[in-house]
């Protein structure tokens, strides 16, 4: 007996419908007492036809947003709910949604070659596909009468033009706000009241068209969502405060703190501001109207009321116990050292090598100049003793004898002189070889005036090592012939 009892003839029959994913809403009339949950599809009356949509709100809620919108529950002429949608009905229904694009697209194209400024944002199409609305924006009055004719010739429906504003387009196309939250026109808000830039000058916002505007290009709608609440704030604050008379000069009224109900204002001689109560500016305004300036101004001292508790650092807690990493450091040190040391080592064994190299080179350059010099020195040496040995003998021998042995002695001479030099090839070709033996043309000839006397071996440019050859004693003359 004490459980409630729903009396049917009481109850909602009533139900809303969504349409195109929720940017259109009506209301039909369940004549079928069936009972339908939120999100079921129903087969409903159309133009000429049917539609289908999906079920929004049913039950109580259902009154309040009748009540709200200012539609009467019992009007005869709202549409009523047929059935439960068919199967042909939602073949029909899928096959004419995805023809939506492409009428769009080819109506748009229609109405750019008409050249009529219009904007269509939308497309939706009937369930039985007998009737297309069009959702256009436009800042003037269109004629569009042949644009109807084209349209209805083109896609074989019956055509409804309807304009909306930019907010409603906003709405349709949906999206997040600034806030983070998706947009309001789209979800809950519908009658879309005018928006100026007082709203924002209540509130103390800096007019800046950029933050204040939304999605569609318009002044936010929530800019209207406090605005009472700062207006009944505003009735406390004294009218005709802008400016206060002092001796140091007028005060001039820069900003309101509704919230703590403070005033701040500014004097000529500096930039400091000053923030006074409420009724410190009524008292000073009662004073300027006597005809008298204030002494000072008595601004209030700004106590911080929330202190910041200083954040602690989290330090290093050693979880694992008694292990410490000092050995694992100490190692690394040590291969860090040795590594260090290598390198200076390899740097001075470099810097060795580079100037030995370079010693090396300047003592072979004199000893290679000396060579030269004394195998000249030689040479002349030799010649000036050959001629005087030569002329010694002249001198002894008889004339006859110096005839024949002064042609066998040029004879001996130009011999000679061949021999050493072929001698002094082969001595350059035995320096090239492994045995490093040297050996003179001089002594290979044999005639000539190396025969008599001691010649030292030639020094090559090429050879380094400067050893002389043993000394071999010269071949004596035979005694002159006596008659």
């Amino acid at each position: 007996m004490n459980l409630p009892f729903s009396d049917p003839e009481s109850s909602c029959k009533v139900i809303e419908v969504t349409f195109n994913k929720g940017s259109r809403k009506e209301f039909f009339r369940n004549s079928t007492l069936q009972y339908f949950e939120k999100g079921a599809y129903v087969t409903v009356e159309g133009v000429s036809g049917f539609d289908v949509g999906e079920v929004s709100l049913t039950g109580e809620l259902v009154r309040l947003q009748l009540k709200k919108r200012g539609v009467d529950e019992f009007n005869p002429e709202m549409k009523r709910v047929l059935r439960n949608p068919s199967e042909k009905d939602v073949e029909l229904f899928q096959h004419n949604k995805s023809r939506e694009q492409q009428v769009l697209m080819r109506s748009r194209a229609i109405a750019r070659q008409l050249n009529i400024q219009m904007k269509l944002s939308e497309v939706e199409i009937q369930a039985d596909g007998k009737k297309a609305t069009f959702f256009y924006t436009a800042d003037d009055r269109v004629d569009f009468r042949e644009m109807i004719k084209i349209y209805a010739g083109e896609f074989k429906v019956k055509v409804e033009m309807r304009q909306i504003g930019i907010r409603q387009e906003a709405a349709k196309v949906g999206g997040i706000g600034s806030c983070g939250r998706e947009l309001c026109c789209s979800t809950w808000l519908t009658d879309f009241k005018s928006v100026t830039t007082t709203a924002a000058r209540y509130q103390n916002l800096s007019i800046n068209q950029t933050k204040l505007s939304g999605q569609c290009g318009r002044l936010k709608c929530c800019l209207n969502y406090e605005l009472d609440t700062y207006l009944d704030a505003l009735q406390q604050f004294p009218d005709n405060a802008d400016s206060l008379d002092t001796t140091r000069g007028t005060a001039h009224l820069i900003k309101k703190d509704i919230f703590k109900n403070l005033m701040w204002y500014v004097l000529p001689e500096s930039n400091k501001q000053y923030p006074l109560t409420i009724q410190r500016v009524k008292e000073i305004k009662r004073l300027n109207s006597r005809g008298e300036k204030a002494d000072e101004l008595q601004a209030v001292e700004l106590v911080a009321t929330t202190t910041k508790t200083k954040e602690i650092e989290p330090q290093f807690v050693d979880v694992v116990g008694q292990i410490s990493l000092r050995s694992l450091e100490r190692g690394s040190k040590r291969r860090k050292d040795k590594d260090r040391e290598q390198r200076q080592e390899q740097r001075r064994g470099n810097e060795r090598e580079q100037r030995g190299g370079s010693d090396q080179q300047q003592r072979n350059q004199p000893r290679q100049g000396g060579g030269g010099d004394n195998n000249r020195e030689q040479k002349g040496g030799q010649q000036q003793n050959q001629g005087k040995q030569q002329q010694q003998q002249r001198q002894q021998r008889p004339p006859q004898q110096q005839q024949g042995q002064g042609r066998q002695g040029g004879g001996q001479q130009q011999g000679g002189g061949q021999q050493g030099r072929q001698g002094g090839n082969q001595q350059a070709k035995a320096g090239q070889q492994p045995g490093g033996q040297q050996q003179s043309g001089q002594q290979q000839g044999g005639g000539g005036r190396n025969q008599r006397h001691q010649q030292r071996p030639r020094n090559d440019n090429n050879n380094n090592n400067n050893q002389r050859p043993p000394q071999q004693k010269p071949p004596q003359d035979p005694p002159p012939a006596t008659s």
